[in-house]
């Protein structure tokens, strides 16, 4: 049987009219890779619908729906551009019953705002419903046999709404739904970042989630390739609105394209990775601007580059917390005791260092630090600062490589940086700065590393 290509387009590629008849051309031109379609709420609409969520909650219902309008007005727009009278029909006719029934769930959570969870999913779920209904037109339209597909009958999820995770069930549900329409000559369209529960009930797989939906499609289809169709050529040397200059990376291991996501690259999600590593599938990310651009291609294992640095990655907004204690020296259980503060209030811990009587780590939510810090300080004396970047320099070989972490903080000489993680990762060296240095870091050594200019470490 033929290998089946998996394309995932995001809110950008899918944000107006002519963006979705780009898209259709994209997909005519790999018809022949038997693809799968997924697809994100065009671009703006899930902010405007959490929005909603957010209002109704306070009590304004009026406010709550009055804002979507617009939203929903983009859809029909698009609609009228480039659908036939009766496609366009029936597909406003899935507009108006989205309306009505997102007026009434906005109602029930303005009215009993506890309620609120598991009606978010199901009203931000309209997001991706609408889309990939819509692209499903828009690809018949083309001559496309394409037929939607409401991802909520295979990927099947645990009750963690706003942030579920898909249960054992869901790659044999995908297969059974996906394949027969594939081998029938169709394409299957999906929302991304939707799921179900066991008992029916909408959930979502949290933000970004429509790429970790495509990663989890492709591997129950044994994809041949997942592709990540988006606003940028492939995954770039630094973020390029620090670095105009940032350039495209051809091949990324894994491991290598983990670290980025994790430590902020924004084209991928962090979770898409782990379902193509279990099938060792590719994972493409591709530029639906411009579909004749390489991109990049995410696999097993790729090779050291000469400079062995080959992105640089950042997270800003981080506070960090310090724990110092005089009971640590020569103690056990500290740590433990440590973090099982920050188990207890679901907080994930970023960067960790160690000395013989303090801990230092980083945290990019730090909406739970006034409940945490008095657990903490039973501990210890604590200290919390704001404002840090987490500057990730990010290469396979790094570990085994010398002079990686001179030439880093030769280039920094004059900022000072605290939290250095070396040898933790093979592919990852970490440390923090303050926000306001952060651009300038990063800048800087992308010159030393990608750009034929003198550097700072150079000169």
């Amino acid at each position: 049987m033929q290998a089946i290509t998996i394309m995932k387009f995001g809110g950008t590629s899918v944000a107006d009219s002519s963006a979705f008849a780009n898209v259709s051309a994209i997909v005519k031109v790999a018809e022949e890779k038997r693809p799968v379609i997924v697809v994100s709420a065009i671009a703006g609409f899930t902010n405007a619908l959490l929005a909603g969520v957010e209002t109704a909650r306070q009590g304004d219902l009026r406010a709550a729906t009055k804002a979507l309008e617009d939203q929903f007005e983009r859809h029909s727009m698009i609609s009228s551009q480039l659908l036939s009278p009766v496609a366009r029909q029936t597909f406003d006719a899935l507009v108006g019953e989205a309306r009505r029934d997102i007026r009434q769930l906005l109602k029930i959570i303005s009215a009993y705002p506890v309620t609120s969870p598991p009606l978010q999913d199901e009203i931000v779920a309209y997001g991706e419903l609408l889309s990939s209904q819509l692209l499903a037109a828009v690809l018949n339209e083309s001559e496309l046999k394409a037929r939607f597909v409401d991802a909520r009958q295979c990927v099947r999820t645990d009750e963690n709404y706003g942030a579920a995770s898909p249960l054992p069930e869901t790659p044999g549900l995908c297969a059974r739904l996906l394949n027969p329409i594939i081998e029938a000559g169709e394409i299957p369209v999906l929302g991304g970042f939707i799921g179900s529960t066991t008992k029916g009930v909408t959930t979502t797989l949290g933000r970004g989630g429509s790429d970790y939906s495509a990663a989890i499609i492709g591997a129950a289809l044994d994809a041949r390739e997942i592709q990540i169709w988006t606003d940028v050529s492939g995954v770039l040397t630094a973020d390029p609105r620090v670095v105009p200059a940032a350039q495209t990376i051809p091949v990324l291991s894994y491991q290598e394209a983990a670290e980025l996501a994790y430590f902020g690259a924004k084209v991928l999600h962090p979770k898409t990775i782990q379902p193509a590593i279990e099938k060792n599938i590719p994972v493409r990310v591709c530029n639906s601007h411009a579909p004749t651009d390489a991109g990049t291609m995410i696999v097993n294992e790729s090779q050291a580059t000469p400079q062995t640095v080959k992105a640089i990655a950042h997270k800003s907004g981080i506070s960090t917390v310090q724990i110092t204690s005089a009971r640590m020296l020569g103690a056990y259980g500290f740590l433990r005791a440590l973090f099982e503060v920050f188990e207890k209030h679901q907080t994930a811990v970023d960067v960790v260092t160690t000395s013989e009587v303090s801990v230092s780590l980083s945290i990019d939510d730090a909406s739970k630090l006034a409940e945490i810090k008095p657990e903490l300080e039973q501990l210890g004396a604590v200290e919390i600062e704001e404002g840090r970047t987490i500057v990730s320099v990010i290469g396979e070989g790094l570990r085994n490589t010398p002079g990686i972490a001179a030439r880093v903080f030769s280039a920094t000489t004059d900022i000072n940086v605290s939290m250095i993680s070396v040898g933790a990762s093979s592919v990852n060296l970490t440390f923090m700065v303050d926000d306001e240095h952060a651009a300038e870091v990063i800048r800087r050594l992308h010159r030393a590393y990608f750009e034929k200019t003198t550097s700072v470490a150079e000169r």
